[in-house]
């Protein structure tokens, strides 16, 4: 049994630990032998497929099951409230049936305009206002300095988009219920599971069985009530496995952002005071253990998603955290007293307006902290260009947490960082410009220290951008396995580059229109990857921290840091689509 009070060995003594020691699962993916939860296969089981709703909204009204029951191989129309679905034979079979099944639902409650979603997020009501930090002389200091600058920034809903779509087994028989899933949260599924099916929690048991990979809540969780369901409406067992449509529709996406901030600085180009005002949406979330309206199926099941929970105004914080690493890395992070921010910035001001999304939202890697940390590492480049200060030395001067200093140093050593003020001077206004940028963060306020130079090339004819090069450097603490490590760091960075240049989730005015690979655009197979290279940082005797969520969290405000170097052109709302940048680009040569 473990316990609380064991001490650590010392790193001294470590056999095994601080070794690269290899993954004894990867031979068997690799030769096609390991059994994945959409290889799961139990005697007498049948396939399902659900009918989501036509818009968002929609309500079911009335399903026609003679629509269907001349299909070869089908098995039962289930209705649940307004969940819909369909039981096969065969895979094929229930896709068909879904396809054919006529349905009438009511017309959907109305979306808003996509290129209008951050004004829509500014003017929604309620809010829930929160402080994480208020010195209380904000407004004094920025009226105060010698130069205030201000910026918006801009992030959009993003989705897992799991190369596998997800896909759940259940037997639910005699008031029992087996499900294999590939949820994050086996024991939590199991307490909403039962809710679900309406069993005693002791008859439920869930088998966990790896999926497509996913850092946060794409589908596992949905597809298992969906499979669960089915199952029980026949007695047999059921196989669901998301089309790509009904997945990229209905999943709980990455939180869109707009925020704000200004920045205040003396004679001396140094800052005095920084402001930050941010808007995000919010509806559903992982289940947890009471919630399953959190996520789609859930919800049309007849569960309602948590509650939102309006407050206004925000009261004053009481102490100092920053999981969402809202409070940039250059601010004191003071509150009643006592500092937890990793910078020297005294006058600090830090307000979050959650307001209800329009559609499902839940973790997506690097929930919030990557829509902070790109607007707050993007906007301290801009002041050090005002200023007319290296990005390095800029950062370095605001700076308190030594070991937040080393990841900086580290990487721009390892990166062999040309020291000057950005943009380039005498860059190109045609063909292609070479930049470097970097950026930086403690993970979450307290986990994980990590610093990335990227380096890219700007095609200004097309609008194109190129990210040759990436230089991250990490401290988590004690290294248990180097190679996991760098795995990590290369895996969350090219990540990264993905969700900064391609991803977004798109609709029109009723519905999600970014349902496959053609309209939602994650790196492709056979991009163009840049080199990337790593620095570890080994403390072995300091507390462990993560590294899965650290290089993603850096790498956009990196490569608009390093397009802002290669051309001046600043662009700062994500994804840097090609048809951005040329408009930043027009912007700078007029």
């Amino acid at each position: 049994m473990a316990s609380s009070r064991a001490k650590r060995k010392p790193a001294s003594e470590w056999t095994i630990l601080g070794t690269p020691v290899p993954r004894i699962e990867i031979p068997a993916m690799a030769t096609g032998e390991f059994e994945y939860v959409q290889n799961v296969r139990v005697p007498g089981m049948l396939h399902g497929q659900v009918v989501r709703p036509p818009a968002v909204g929609s309500t079911l009204m009335s399903v026609d099951e003679n629509s269907v029951r001349d299909l070869p191989g089908v098995v039962k129309v289930v209705v649940k409230k307004n969940f819909l679905g369909v039981v096969a034979q065969k895979p094929w079979q229930a896709i068909q049936a879904a396809n054919k099944l006529k349905a009438v639902w009511t017309p959907g409650t109305g979306l808003p305009k996509h290129s209008e979603i951050h004004d829509y997020l500014r003017n929604n009501k309620p809010t829930r206002d929160t402080f994480a930090v208020n010195s209380k002389d904000i407004d004094e200091k920025l009226a105060s300095a010698a130069k205030v600058m201000k910026a918006t920034y801009l992030y959009p809903y993003q989705m897992h988009g799991s190369i596998g779509s997800s896909c759940a087994v259940a037997d639910v028989q005699n008031g029992k219920a087996t499900v294999w899933s590939a949820t994050q949260a086996v024991y939590p599924l199991r307490s909403t599971m039962a809710m679900v099916l309406g069993l005693q929690l002791e008859n439920v048991h869930i088998i966990f069985k790896m999926g497509s990979g996913c850092y946060g809540c794409n589908g596992a969780d949905t597809v298992s009530y969906d499979a669960a369901l089915l199952s029980q409406a026949v007695g047999r067992p059921v196989r669901v496995q998301l089309t790509r449509k009904d997945e990229m529709a209905w999943e709980n996406y990455g939180l869109a952002f707009a925020i704000d901030q200004r920045i205040a600085v003396d004679e001396k180009g140094t800052i005095v005071a920084w402001d930050y005002e941010a808007w995000s949406p919010t509806l559903g979330n992982r289940p947890g253990t009471t919630n399953p309206g959190n996520v789609v199926t859930g919800f049309l099941a007849g569960f309602p998603p948590a509650p939102f929970a309006a407050r206004t105004p925000a009261p004053d914080p009481t102490n100092f955290a920053n999981n969402n690493n809202a409070v940039p890395s250059y601010v004191t992070g003071t509150v009643n007293g006592k500092s937890g921010g990793t910078g020297n910035v005294p006058s600090e001001r830090v307000l979050s307006h959650d307001v209800v999304s329009p559609f499902w939202t839940g973790p997506l890697r690097s929930p919030a902290r990557l829509q902070n940390t790109f607007a707050h590492e993007s906007f301290i480049d801009e002041v050090a260009a005002e200023v007319k200060a290296d990005p390095v030395e800029y950062r370095l001067r605001h700076l308190s947490d030594p070991r937040l200093i080393d990841v900086v140093k580290g990487a721009a050593k390892a990166a062999n960082w040309d020291t000057r003020p950005s943009p380039r001077n005498g860059a190109r206004r045609a063909g292609i410009a070479g930049g470097r940028g970097i950026a930086c963060v403690l993970y979450e306020g307290d986990n994980g220290y990590c610093a990335i130079v990227a380096e890219v090339d700007v095609h200004q004819d097309t609008g194109r951008v190129a990210v040759k090069r990436l230089v991250i450097a990490n401290d988590v603490g004690p290294i248990s396995n180097p190679d996991g490590l760098r795995n990590q760091l290369e895996g969350g960075a090219l990540h990264g580059v993905s969700r900064t240049l391609n991803e977004e989730v798109t609709w029109d005015d009723q519905k999600v229109t970014s349902i496959d690979w053609r309209t939602y655009r994650p790196l492709p197979v056979g991009a163009e990857i840049p080199k990337i290279e790593t620095v570890l940082i080994n403390r072995p005797d300091a507390q462990a921290a993560g590294a899965g969520e650290t290089a993603v969290t850096v790498t956009a405000a990196a490569i608009g840091n390093a397009i802002f170097d290669a051309t001046g052109a600043r662009i700062r709302q994500i994804p840097f689509t090609p048809e951005r940048v040329k408009a930043a680009l027009g912007r700078v040569n007029g």
